[in-house]
């Protein structure tokens, strides 16, 4: 079977952009250039991928970066992630006497 296709695929061209950098930056660009052994253009196209994959993926991004990070003596009997502020205030209150108060459990939600 012979596939046709009425529109000719067009090969895209790179467009142009014109950076203004500080002297440092330039510095940065021109030695990562060397140490690569590529091009200005091809630096900063690594560059800007490995930003979005920063950003984008839960794996490298910063913030994501401490789920699970703390850990918890004792079960508290709720979920601390949806009740936090509940906990942070309990173990703050807590912190004030030499026999803390266990932390309250937040009501259960209504149902309708």
């Amino acid at each position: 079977m012979t596939i046709h296709h009425d529109k000719p695929t067009r090969r895209r061209v790179a467009e142009p952009v014109q950076v203004y950098l500080r002297p440092d930056e330039k510095d940065r660009l021109d030695r990562l250039t060397a140490r690569l052994d590529t091009t200005k253009s091809d630096v900063l196209r690594r560059g800007l991928e490995a930003l979005e994959l920063q950003i984008s993926d839960p794996e490298h991004h910063p913030v994501l970066k401490i789920i699970g990070m703390v850990s918890l003596p004792d079960d508290p009997g709720f979920d601390i992630a949806r009740e936090h502020d509940e906990y942070l205030a309990a173990t703050e209150i807590a912190s004030w006497s030499d026999h803390p108060p266990e932390p309250r459990k937040p009501p259960k939600p209504h149902t309708v």
